[in-house]
């Protein structure tokens, strides 16, 4: 692979995706060292990825409909404008290759088009890299400390006490057949077995709060950033989540933990098992009870 003084990376999401794109982003940034790295990738990871110490800049791209003509005449002007030396296709989906056709054809493309779908979508990202003879140190090995906030102003800002376990009990609205039916429940057992139980909610999982034990630091008037999400989950001593974004973060910050799978999605196709981070998959999660997953805790 030839050297390039400015790149382009696409990732819209999702955001455990990026999450665990974090190693790639590394491997991509050590390889081009002195190349300006732009990513494309949507408005609701701006801040986040701002924050990452292997991206310059960030154009967003919001994935709007193809007949939002005007949008996306815009969107090719700026990226043909940027003058980018090579672009390198993270998504590989059908959207990214419409880019490469229509908007950027001329330039170089790093990019899995008619390759049969790799074993894992992060394992797909590792071959491309492999391919182009970039070298992945750090692919299989995400590691996003950078995002975790300072814990005392954390702990300053909400009525929290160490030792405690997290629980993240919901998923994104598009998919609530990950969620685990039986939180309320774990919850009430934690604290009566003597732990203190933090609660992460997402902004469309708030009304899940009363059903709750234990204190959940998100209202709608107070909502998590990602900084102090990774920072609360940085200090639990345990995490319990169902196959979402930030049981993702939780495992890419190497924490102890357990993420609770069903069918719909596969554990290794998701990569989420890493160090002392596992996860549990069974074919109904309704009949997996709550004393297995008490199984997994730890001494604390």
């Amino acid at each position: 692979m030839t050297q390039a003084d400015k790149l382009l990376l696409i990732k819209h999401g999702a955001f455990g995706d990026l999450i665990q794109a974090d190693g790639i982003f590394r491997d991509i940034r050590q390889y081009f060292r002195q190349a300006e790295i732009v990513l494309l990738t949507m408005s609701r990871y701006e801040s986040l990825m701002q924050r990452s110490p292997y991206i310059d800049r960030i154009i967003i791209d919001d994935r709007l409909p193809l007949r939002h003509l005007q949008q996306q005449w815009r969107l090719r002007k700026q990226l043909i404008q940027e003058q980018f030396d090579l672009i390198i296709d993270l998504q590989n989906s059908d959207r990214s290759a419409l880019y490469q056709r229509f908007f950027l054809p001329k330039l170089r493309w790093i990019c899995r088009r008619t390759k049969a779908a790799p074993e894992s979508g992060l394992k797909g990202l590792v071959q491309l890299l492999s391919e182009s003879d970039i070298p992945h140190h750090h692919a299989l090995s995400p590691d996003v400390s950078w995002m975790v906030e300072k814990m005392p102003e954390v702990l300053n800002k909400y009525p929290i006490n160490k030792p405690y376990i997290a629980l993240i009990p919901g998923s994104s609205a598009q998919h609530k057949e990950k969620r685990w039916p039986y939180y309320p429940a774990l919850s009430k057992a934690l604290i009566r077995l003597g732990y203190d139980v933090v609660n992460i909610l997402g902004p469309d999982e708030l009304d899940m709060a009363v059903s709750l034990s234990g204190y959940s630091p998100n209202s709608k008037d107070d909502l998590l950033n990602w900084f102090e999400l990774a920072g609360i989950l940085n200090e639990a001593s345990f995490i319990i989540g169902n196959d979402t974004g930030p049981s993702h973060i939780a495992s890419c910050l190497g924490r102890p933990g357990l993420a609770l799978f069903g069918p719909t999605t596969s554990v290794s196709r998701s990569e989420i098992q890493r160090g002392q981070f596992q996860a549990l998959q069974v074919n109904d999660l309704h009949q997996l009870s709550i004393d297995r997953v008490l199984s997994y805790l730890p001494r604390i």
